[in-house]
């Protein structure tokens, strides 16, 4: 099977496993897990912030991140198609009690313009914002990366009107894979960043989130309340190291592999895709044909597997575990079942 639904179906590689069959551990509730402490000092690091605490999950992450900063009954803003929007179970309305308000962005990129065109004034009648979330690279917007300008334009416009600042990162190492960018030229214009080791960079399980020293002592406490507390986490957290040091060099083969997807579904009549768009692992088409879901059932049977993204749209991701190769099989495929559409 060439599975290209996510890039969170990837396997532990061999060397990844050892890591974590010898990892050093400790209970980490208890704060002596010596491995989850390196893991945490290491992304830290990375990402030029005080300091950082391992997470189960990206979504867990980016709702610690909103409590934290937060009360109930405030306000967020978020891209209307944001994961934190539409893919975390209403998350910061139930854990949060906060209310987000929607900005309709660029392929999931807006502006402080849009933000001002928005803001509440200060009123008892109204909700008070309290903080601006953002993704990069953004899912929905098929993997588009964030301009550099645009990050400084939104913190000059958050501090300025005393905002916190959240990165959902989730493939932050994506967007600078994708870019000249380094992960601090990206995450220094942020009070709050969460990053994910099991999308691109193939760990199992896992995330972190970083900030002031002051903040993350308080996501602990938070990452408790939502049942996040792990005991001998190293082991989970061992895999995250073994893929922040051996496969964020890989992620521009993913890159290179969904171009050449792109640039093969593009050839092909029952299909519209610009192969330009493309920046970084995620590839999103438009299908012409009647049944977006029987399309992708029969192409399931010829062993290539992709999702549906919305009306006629068709998402693919690459990642670790595919190849050149599987990508000419899967153009094979593609083509294969599209002829029988027409």
């Amino acid at each position: 099977m060439t599975d290209l639904r996510s890039d969170t179906v990837t396997q532990p590689t061999p060397g990844m496993l050892k890591a974590m069959t010898e990892a050093e551990l400790g209970d980490d509730v208890f704060g002596d897990d010596p491995t989850v402490h390196l893991l945490e000092k290491t992304v830290a690091e990375i990402l030029g912030k005080e300091a950082a605490v391992f997470m189960p999950s990206g979504t867990m992450a980016n709702q610690v991140a909103i409590r934290v900063q937060t009360q109930p009954g405030d306000e967020i803003f978020l891209e209307e198609s944001a994961h934190i929007y539409l893919y975390e179970a209403g998350g910061p309305a139930a854990l949060s009690g906060v209310m987000p308000r929607l900005i309709k962005g660029d392929k999931g990129i807006f502006t402080a313009k849009d933000i001002q065109a928005l803001l509440r004034p200060v009123n008892d009648h109204f909700p008070r914002t309290r903080l601006v979330c953002i993704e990069n690279t953004h899912n929905r917007g098929g993997g588009t990366i964030w301009p550099l300008e645009n990050l400084r334009e939104l913190r000059d416009f958050t501090k300025e009107r005393k905002l916190g600042f959240h990165l959902d990162g989730a493939r932050l190492w994506n967007a600078v894979a994708g870019s000249e960018q380094s992960e601090k030229d990206i995450t220094h214009f942020f009070d709050t960043v969460s990053v994910c080791f099991s999308k691109g960079l193939g760990a199992p399980v896992g995330s972190a989130l970083c900030g002031s020293a002051d903040f993350i002592q308080q996501a602990r406490r938070v990452r408790k309340l939502f049942g996040g507390g792990m005991r001998q986490s190293g082991i989970l957290a061992a895999a995250a190291l073994y893929s922040l040091n051996h496969h964020r060099e890989k992620l521009c083969e993913d890159h290179r592999n969904a171009k050449r997807l792109a640039e093969g579904i593009a050839k092909l009549p029952a299909f519209q895709i610009d192969p330009s768009s493309i920046l970084t692992n995620i590839v999103i088409f438009e299908y012409s044909g009647n049944s977006v879901e029987s399309f992708l059932d029969r192409l399931n049977k010829k062993g290539v597997a992709l999702v549906p993204f919305g009306g006629k749209n068709i998402r693919a991701v690459t990642h670790l575990g595919i190849t050149r190769d599987d990508i000419e099989t899967a153009l094979q495929q593609i083509e294969a079942v599209q002829k029988n559409d027409r």
